[in-house]
């Protein structure tokens, strides 16, 4: 497959940037719209009061650091040991298109069931996709173990 895998994961790298950019852009809007006192920032407390209207983008961001890491650290097992198959990249389109969507719903609409559901999905084709690596592996230590068994002709 080559490198084929490495574009949903640029893809996904750019979902990252741009819900950074979003955090960003909200919470320089708040802080020029409504500028901080030295309470707001006093305690951890008080500054997650202070942005709490322009959170979302946040939480997001924050979001995107947990099971997507399980994708990154997989997408370069899957280089290394040529286990990138068209399966593969298909799933990690998928599960990328879901990471889209879920970003979309939990700043934009911010609907909870929604969102859960795309979670889950995404999480499931995640798992797949570990599942997916974890049988290639055993079936090509399978086939090297047979090749290595058999005598060497003479």
């Amino acid at each position: 497959m080559g490198i084929s895998i490495l574009w949903p994961t640029f893809a996904l790298v750019g979902l990252m940037f741009t819900v950074y950019l979003m955090m960003f852009v909200k919470r320089f809007g708040h802080i020029r719209a409504n500028p901080p006192t030295a309470e707001d920032f006093a305690t951890g407390e008080a500054a997650l009061r202070y942005f709490e209207p322009v959170e979302m983008p946040a939480n997001n961001y924050r979001n995107l650091f947990e099971m997507p890491v399980l994708y990154f650290a997989l997408v370069p097992l899957l280089l290394i040991t040529n286990q990138d198959s068209m399966v593969q990249v298909a799933l990690a389109w998928v599960y990328v298109a879901l990471r889209y969507v879920h970003s979309f719903v939990h700043i934009g609409p911010k609907k909870v069931p929604v969102r859960a559901l795309l979670f889950s999905l995404s999480a499931l084709v995640l798992l797949a996709m570990w599942i997916g690596f974890a049988i290639d592996i055993a079936s090509a230590q399978a086939a090297f173990g047979e090749v290595m068994d058999t005598p060497a002709a003479a």
